[in-house]
């Protein structure tokens, strides 16, 4: 099931997304919210007349690093031994559609195509034969990089967290085997990213084992899985867009941050 997060007049509201062909997709309304049990409302909108938004609102984002040896080696960086975490705040959360702010203190800012892991129940300490319980779904990120700024101060707390810099959707897709899927990620059409999710160092559910045996997850907290090789530069008035299969595609457009 695909479940997206959408505003309609000035309402907020979850739905169940139905079609195959993108112009003629609807929206099933879910009474209640997707993370407990829910019922389908039967009251029907096109999604062509509503604004998606991030499929979540997480409490916390999640994100491993260098979990490909290709972008490892791309960046001049060693393959770490464990799965390596940092974050990104709830603020730097952006939906399908919405624009990517090109940072005022940087001048070199990267894309990074990524599979996100959504989580669906509260967690702690989860053992890797439970992990799946744990998943409420997939979709898909953009882990936007200040490069030079990551280079320059070491810790990555501004390079990797200024607002508008985790794009997510455009919805959650709850019923996937994410063990080897293709990413792709253009710029203005132009492939610059191609990899499948079963070029990851650490796993899925190697990553959730690692980090829920440091703090508790929350229903809609995110885990970003890593990028494949081909991360480049973003220059204002770019649209890129990452499309995973089974998923869809997040499109966003680079603007001069106002």
């Amino acid at each position: 099931m695909r479940i997206a997060r959408f505003s309609i007049d000035g309402n907020v509201a979850f739905g169940a997304i139905e079609g195959d062909k993108q112009d003629e997709l609807v929206l099933d309304i879910i009474k209640g919210i997707p993370f407990a049990d829910f019922e389908l409302s039967g009251t029907k909108v096109p999604v062509s007349k509503v604004r998606l938004l991030p499929p979540v609102l997480p409490n916390k984002v999640v994100a491993f690093g260098r979990n490909y040896a290709e972008h490892a080696r791309e960046l001049g960086n060693e393959v770490p031994d464990a799965p390596f975490a940092f974050f990104k705040p709830s603020t730097s959360v952006i939906g399908p559609g919405d624009e990517i702010q090109y940072p005022s203190f940087s001048e070199e800012v990267h894309h990074e195509a990524e599979l996100a892991v959504v989580i669906g129940r509260m967690c702690r300490e989860v053992p890797r034969e439970r992990v799946k319980d744990v998943i409420f779904g997939y979709t898909c990120a953009n882990d936007i990089t200040a490069r030079d700024v990551q280079r320059r101060e070491k810790q990555w707390a501004r390079a990797k967290g200024f607002d508008s810099s985790c794009p997510l959707g455009p919805w959650v897709e709850t019923d996937l085997d994410a063990s080897d899927l293709t990413i792709q990620l253009t710029v203005n059409g132009q492939q610059r990213q191609l990899g499948r999710t079963s070029e990851m160092i650490h796993s899925v559910e190697d990553l959730i084992v690692n980090i829920s045996e440091a703090m508790t997850l929350l229903p809609g907290d995110v885990i970003l899985t890593g990028t494949p090789a081909g991360v480049g530069p973003l220059n204002v008035g770019d649209e890129v867009a990452v499309t995973i299969e089974g998923i869809g595609t997040l499109t966003n457009k680079v603007v001069k941050r106002g």
